[in-house]
């Protein structure tokens, strides 16, 4: 009997390392690597902060969005032509987009007749969104898409169904922003909306999770590889509790109850790519539940994470955490965008602060999984 109780023992032992193990993935630090870095743009004094980016399908040209103030403020818009490496200065854009009251979205769209479009939506009450019809040469001014709002509008927008022309998006709000004079009511709702007309008009939004108890919010979407089901990635504001996953194997007409990521994944705002070998990179900000925040060692910075869509659906915790740049000011840091050149490389964009006491920034780094293959085993 004693023999049998040890055996049992030393297995639940060898279970509990492998359950260890997998928590803790390999740590890479890219901080001080300054030739992966590029500065997008950079002014004394000035809050630059919140970009998202859009490649264009000839691989090299890249649009960057961003606002003069944390979310709220006149939106900057710049070009690189050779794949993130240089930046054009600041470009012209139509006047209302001094407006801006919440961080811009750029999103590639395709209509039913198969034209191109670059949309960029704005976001809190009422949304509104900007079109090019030329891949960014010129714009329309932020017009209303409907008599309803909410915070980052879009985390998203993604082609769904097999017409061309159907889109799925989604954003939060946490009651103040819905509806005209809303007012914070301690319970964040997710929303999603659908396009069917390649991004122009959007239907009202629908509810796909609301609660008090969490606060799902932020949401980010990755596609399984065979392309069959979704997976959206959310941050959790309360900080009782890690990031969330949802997912949906019907194009996101119905979902999953949320339930929790491992804490290599918690944070804020992801975004995520496969890389040619399958494996996938998300980016975001590592941001903890207050119990668990001092178990991290990147805490606040922003941060990034290699592993495999099983990796999503089993709850694993991945291949590698990484630092991509330290942020020198509590937790302002960290939005997209993400590309993928086709060469394998990410061109990571965001903002933060990355010199102490000075306004925060806009830079961009580059990297690829066989160079952080290689940092792992020196």
């Amino acid at each position: 009997m004693n023999k049998i109780l040890c055996l049992l023992l030393l297995a639940s032992s060898s279970n509990a390392n492998k359950k260890h193990t997998e928590l803790l993935p390999k740590h890479l630090d890219l901080n001080d690597q300054i030739y992966r870095q590029v500065i997008v743009d950079r002014q004394q004094g000035e809050y630059l902060g919140h970009p998202t980016t859009c490649l264009l399908e000839d691989g090299k040209t890249i649009l960057c969005v961003y606002p003069k103030g944390h979310g709220r403020g006149e939106i900057v818009y710049k070009k690189s032509y050779d794949s993130g490496l240089t930046w054009s200065k600041r470009l012209p854009t139509p006047k209302n987009w001094k407006t801006s009251k919440e961080v811009p979205t750029l999103h590639r769209v395709i209509g039913p007749d198969g034209k191109k479009r670059i949309i960029m939506w704005s976001g809190l009450y009422p949304s509104r969104l900007a079109v090019s019809e030329d891949d960014g040469e010129s714009w329309t001014a932020l017009n209303e898409v409907g008599d309803w709002g909410g915070i980052v509008v879009m985390g998203f927008v993604e082609p769904i169904g097999f017409k061309k022309g159907q889109y799925l998006a989604m954003f939060h709000d946490d009651g103040r922003f819905y509806a005209k004079n809303g007012k914070r009511t301690g319970i964040f709702t997710l929303f999603k909306t659908f396009s069917k007309d390649g991004g122009l008009t959007w239907n009202k939004p629908e509810t796909v999770f609301n609660s008090s108890e969490v606060h799902l919010c932020e949401p980010g979407l990755i596609r399984s590889p065979d392309g069959k089901k979704i997976a959206v990635l959310l941050r959790e504001n309360s900080r009782k509790k890690n990031s969330h996953i949802i997912f949906s194997q019907d194009e996101g007409k119905t979902w999953s109850s949320p339930r929790e990521l491992p804490l290599s994944l918690t944070g804020d705002r992801h975004i995520g790519k496969y890389a040619p070998d399958g494996r996938l990179f998300i980016s975001f900000r590592c941001r903890s539940p207050q119990k668990s925040a001092s178990t991290r060692i990147y805490e606040g910075d922003w941060v990034g994470w290699v592993g495999t869509w099983d990796d999503l659906v089993q709850g694993k915790s991945g291949q590698y955490s990484i630092r991509l740049k330290d942020n020198k000011k509590s937790y302002d840091c960290a939005y997209p965008g993400l590309e993928l050149l086709s060469d394998g490389t990410f061109v990571v964009t965001t903002y933060g602060h990355w010199s102490a006491g000075q306004a925060p920034y806009i830079l961009s780094v580059r990297l690829r999984l066989d160079e952080l293959d290689k940092m792992a085993k020196n």
